[in-house]
């Protein structure tokens, strides 16, 4: 069953089915509750009822981008009961770190599965040397694996809440060092479980490599009540280094809504064609990997 807490729940009026919703001033109801949808799965999903909140039940209508007072933004869940929609803040947070606008328009709600990507703190090799993945911005050049620099198109963000329960496809995998022989990472590195990982000319994603010793799947009380995930994009689909470690960059095999500052994206390129995917063949699961993979990890583990 997914859960989610909420310390405080900010009020728009109107229906989701009339589109236009107003927030009302002094519109903030401060609480203490468990939000829950019932089901057997860890995920809230468009249309899940929402059986936990005591004033009456609601549906899951996505999430909505709101500005940061402290500057970016964050995706915030969504519930409508009848004419009222709700914007439910994190533990953590309260509505004065949020700069709330006068109106919502349903049809900018993100109802996209999560993205794939860095989580903050991999480093990124650049000509100048490696930076954390959460300090470069567009236009900064990366080094891709054959040595090229290439410049930064966009960054996007994703905040998670752990309290979703992120689908296993989308929870964080952690390479230890060295997991992948020959040294790498050289340092721990922890990418969404979807993210590509270049292994002996083939893309693996990081889920498939899972050993439950030196390849693990992050445990999501490690990860507080939220995190924020990275994808570096760049002009073309290319294959850069993550902690000394081959990985691909962002290939726009999901919609970029999923990200947080999507609009930042829309305003500065508009609608671009679909990026064309390197030619690597692709290993989604475990039964996918070659076994020389395998047998190369397996021998990394050991040493």
């Amino acid at each position: 069953m997914a859960s989610y807490d909420a310390v405080q729940l900010v009020l728009y009026t109107g229906g989701y089915d009339n589109g236009a919703l107003t927030h009302a001033p002094a519109s903030t109801i401060t609480l203490s509750a468990t939000f829950s949808d019932g089901e057997s799965d860890t995920t809230f999903e468009f249309d899940d009822p929402e059986t936990g909140f005591t004033s009456g039940q609601g549906v899951f209508k996505g999430s909505v981008e709101i500005a940061l007072t402290a500057g970016g933004t964050m995706q915030l869940p969504v519930l409508v009961q009848s004419a009222q929609t709700y914007l439910l803040i994190p533990t953590g947070y309260s509505a004065t770190d949020f700069n709330f606008p006068a109106t919502l328009n349903t049809s900018t709600f993100n109802t996209n599965p999560f993205p794939t990507c860095f989580l903050g703190g991999s480093l990124i090799a650049t000509p100048e040397g490696e930076r954390a993945v959460e300090t470069l911005a567009i236009g900064d050049a990366v080094l891709t694996e054959d040595g090229r620099a290439v410049a930064v198109k966009w960054i996007g963000r994703q905040t998670v809440f752990t309290a979703f329960g992120p689908a296993e496809r989308l929870m964080p995998v952690r390479f230890a060092s060295g997991s992948l022989g020959e040294g790498l990472p050289h340092a721990d590195l922890t990418v969404t479980a979807d993210h590509g990982m270049l292994i002996d000319g083939v893309i693996c994603h990081a889920g498939a490599l899972v050993n439950g010793e030196t390849i693990t799947t992050v445990p999501l009380e490690e990860m507080g009540p939220s995190y924020t995930v990275y994808h570096i994009e760049t002009e073309e689909h290319e294959i850069i280094l993550a902690n000394g470690t081959p990985a691909e960059t962002f290939i726009d095999n999901v919609s970029r809504r999923s990200f947080d500052n999507f609009t930042e994206f829309e305003e500065l390129y508009g609608d671009v064609p679909e990026m064309e995917e390197l030619d690597y063949p692709r290993a989604m699961s475990a039964r996918q990997v070659p076994p020389r993979i395998k047998a190369k990890l397996a021998g990394a583990k050991a040493a």
